[in-house]
């Protein structure tokens, strides 16, 4: 019994064992009934809060390493000279005096253990956190001012990132409203901070940091969308077509074109120089009756909606300075997919696909956003070749491939 009154368990099975004098017996571990072991539902939210936090991570880690630059590209030059490597201490002042000494004290902690692997980050402001490199962009705002120029919105945007800064770094959930707040921040931010993003926004289809870090694994595709009506929330057609100098499409009636790209817009398109090449399924073919079918659609439903497109831009083509540069043909075959080829032969060029599937319209099937710029892909020594075909590429080709049997329309 112990000095509290309560019998512990022996230790050996539930058996009393007589303990030696002097000794104390330790107790048997107790079956609590406790299930290790995760459900379906439980990786799948583990999962889903992994791929939120490692997003998010990617960004934050970004820009707090362009921030660090910024930093130290602007005041190193004025403490420096001074203080040597003490700089950031200086530079911190006595308001962050604290912060910035228990970044020191950590840096000297890491050498002693070995985990600064690199020695580009065996300074102090390799160890600053994203509020304190803040408070010193805010305390020397008059050095930072010649080169950014709004402060409000960038101490806004820091703040917004708190959120899921904090949640990163705590391992705890993040909602897909806090991931998307953080992108959104962390690509203006970048903005501001005039990181290099600026070319890129130039850009018909502007490569996000993600992409950046593991676009590599995918070729060239740049994005996945269910269905038309989420490909067009986050590329809608007047950033896809606007500007174009060369935009080749083919499928069954070119909806994402026709229906949600004004006619006007297209001449306008055509008089500043861009040649056009539109293939359409034939309406009056065999495999428009088969489609029908498949989509169990009443005879000429579907066919007359084709008529209709191409009477569109038709009367698109007789407004056009130049209509030669506007070519309209149809084809026979049955139609395997949809595309739309926006600058092909540039590196900046882009594709949307959308797969035709048996008993599924067009719009309601996945779209695939393709660069034309892709990723090579490195095979190993023993397949004898670098690269493979990019499925931008293929779908090219095979688009050609069908042009080169089509009929014009008059």
């Amino acid at each position: 019994m112990s000095s509290s009154g309560l019998e512990l368990p022996s230790g050996n099975g539930g058996e009393a064992v007589e303990a030696p004098p002097g000794t104390v017996s330790v107790p048997r571990p107790v079956e609590i009934g406790a299930d290790l072991a995760w459900s379906t539902q439980d990786w799948a939210e583990v999962r889903t809060r992994v791929e939120r936090a490692g997003r998010a991570y990617a960004w934050l880690n970004l820009v707090e390493q362009r921030l660090r630059a910024v930093v130290a590209a602007v005041l190193r030059p004025v403490y420096e000279p001074v203080r040597g490597e003490d700089w950031e201490i200086a530079a911190a002042g006595p308001t962050g005096q604290e912060w910035v000494q228990r970044a020191a004290a950590l840096r000297e902690v890491s050498r002693r253990k070995g985990h600064v692997l690199d020695p580009a980050d065996d300074t102090v402001l390799a160890f600053l956190t994203l509020p304190q490199l803040r408070e010193l962009m805010v305390q020397h705002w008059p050095c930072f001012a010649p080169y950014l120029e709004n402060r409000r919105e960038l101490e806004l945007t820091l703040d917004e990132l708190e959120v899921a800064r904090s949640a990163v770094g705590r391992n705890r959930g993040l909602s897909r409203a806090v991931l998307d707040q953080a992108e959104r921040g962390c690509a203006r931010l970048l903005g501001l901070l005039d990181s290099g993003e600026g070319e890129a926004a130039d850009r018909r289809l502007p490569a996000d940091a993600i992409e950046r870090l593991v676009g590599d694994r995918y070729t060239d595709v740049a994005g996945v969308h269910p269905d038309r009506v989420r490909l067009q929330r986050q590329l809608p057609a007047e950033d896809l077509f606007e500007g174009a100098r060369r935009l080749d499409a083919m499928g069954t009636a070119l909806g994402l074109m026709v229906q949600n790209f004004p006619g006007r817009r297209l001449v306008r398109l055509a008089d500043e120089g861009c040649r056009l090449r539109l293939l359409f399924l034939n309406p009056a073919c065999g495999a428009m009756r088969r489609r029908e079918r498949e989509l169990g659609l009443k005879r000429s439903e579907l066919s007359r909606s084709v008529e209709t497109s191409i009477l569109h831009v038709r009367r698109v083509r007789g407004r056009v300075k130049d209509p030669e540069a506007f070519n309209i043909h149809v084809f026979d075959d049955i139609p395997r997919f949809s595309a739309y080829f926006v600058d092909a032969d540039s590196s900046d060029g882009v594709a949307v696909v959308q797969s035709y599937l048996s008993r599924s319209r067009g719009a309601e099937t996945p779209a695939l956003v393709l660069r034309a710029a892709g990723r090579e892909v490195v095979r190993g020594a023993e397949s004898g070749y670098r690269g493979e075909v990019s499925l931008f590429q293929t779908y090219r080709e095979e688009f050609e491939w069908a042009w080169e049997g089509s009929r014009p329309v008059s």
